[in-house]
């Protein structure tokens, strides 16, 4: 049979799994539950398998048949801090958390792909390291991983990584898409703190009001990107919340700001972050009041190597047919620690469309919905094409 044939066949298992992490998400860096289920899920295939020390990851090794190099294959497996209102029989029954991008399917869909290379072992000419990641949701878990000895689990740092993230939205379900080069932006922080001096609301002139600062400082920033920033190397910022005052006849002393900034360049990433901070300055002096200004470059972009790329988008076609590759025209505006492996090995990040059956994936509803909602039939799909990626690459190796 083949690899696609078989892991048809571990349809039932994997759609359970699924919906065991789904009904019981967990949020950041320590994910006692559904480590013991990845664990119990991953007990008797004969892999290495190793638990961080510091976060609740599982790193598990495949020794292939034959020597050979190592292949990294990556699930993440946190939720998201926000309530389920998909109504689902096996909704989350954690209250404010819930699994909204999909990272219960990656994470059943890498148990599939252990379970169908485990069964040709005796075929691998070279090592298969499972990647089961906490913390992808802005908890850095990627680096915890790389920090507590990821590359060296096999013994040889891996020549190719390979991860895969389900889209509920725009894109057919059973589809594949990725694009060589910049996949996914860069997501970096801006936290602003404006510093003034309170008073009574009927005396503005006896204080120095941070609160219409700080708002000229974010109407600025949106001016200044259209001005430094080349419009064919684009930039994103979004201000996400806005804090001041207690009451609305009393000037507060301080209003504070955060921003998440996407680009899709070292250089427009590099201006944006002295534009930002020069402009924040610029409009506090302008006002006679003092601003606390840090930008943190929190996310790489995802860089697809272009070789494997290629070789992802070629083993889509070979295994499922030409219609289910979609190339991906322009880098995705959303950004992923998965970015941080790819900085140290070649490998690729590809999509994979979700969308339940019976809804336009046009409009239906987008990963990070309350009402989110994803097609179990490609749990088989995903696991099938992780296989053969790493099958494919070990035997090109050679």
């Amino acid at each position: 049979m083949t690899v696609r044939e078989d892991a048809a066949a571990l349809r039932d298992e994997l759609v359970a799994l699924r919906r065991a992490l789904h009904a019981d998400p967990e949020v950041g860096l320590h994910l006692p539950r559904t480590r013991d289920r990845v664990l119990a899920a991953v007990d008797g295939l004969g892999l290495e398998v190793r638990t961080g020390s510091a976060v609740t990851s599982v790193t598990g090794v495949l020794r292939g048949g034959r020597p050979g190099p190592t292949v990294l294959l990556r699930g993440d497996m946190d939720a998201l801090p926000m309530r389920e209102n998909t109504g689902l029989p096996f909704a989350s029954r954690t209250g404010d958390t819930m699994h909204a991008c999909g990272h219960d399917l990656h994470t059943a869909m890498l148990v599939g792909a252990a379970r169908l290379l485990a069964a040709r072992r005796a075929e691998l000419a070279g090592d298969v390291v499972f990647m089961f990641q906490p913390g992808e949701e802005g908890w850095n878990g990627a680096q915890h991983m790389i920090d507590e000895g990821l590359f060296e689990a096999s013994g040889s740092k891996p020549v190719a990584a390979y991860a895969l993230h389900v889209r509920s939205a725009g894109l057919a379900s059973g589809v594949f898409s990725a694009r060589a080069g910049t996949m996914l932006s860069a997501a970096d922080g801006l936290h602003v703190v404006v510093r003034g001096r309170g008073g009574h609301g009927s005396q503005p002139h006896l204080a120095k009001d941070p609160v219409p600062v700080a708002c000229e400082m974010v109407l600025a920033l949106e001016s200044a990107l259209t001005r430094a920033i080349n419009v064919f190397d684009p930039v994103v910022l979004t201000v996400g919340n806005f804090h001041a005052g207690t009451q609305r006849n009393i000037i507060p002393d301080t209003a504070r700001f955060e921003a998440t900034v996407r680009s899709f360049s070292p250089q427009a990433q590099a201006r944006i972050e002295e534009v930002a901070v020069e402009v924040c300055r610029g409009v506090a002096a302008a006002h006679g009041v003092e601003v606390d200004v840090e930008y943190r470059r929190e996310f790489p972009m995802t860089i697809n190597d272009d070789v494997e790329a290629e070789f992802a988008a070629s083993t889509v076609r070979e295994v499922f047919g030409e219609q289910h590759y979609q190339p991906l025209d322009q880098p995705w505006q959303a950004s992923e620690d998965f970015s941080l492996v790819l900085n140290e090995v070649p490998g690729a990040f590809v999509f994979l469309g979700a969308c339940p059956p019976g809804l336009d994936p046009a409009t239906a509803p987008n990963n990070h919905s309350p009402v989110v909602d994803f097609d179990e039939s490609v749990l088989p799909e995903g696991a099938a094409l992780l296989a053969e990626l790493a099958i494919r690459r070990l035997a090109a190796e050679r």
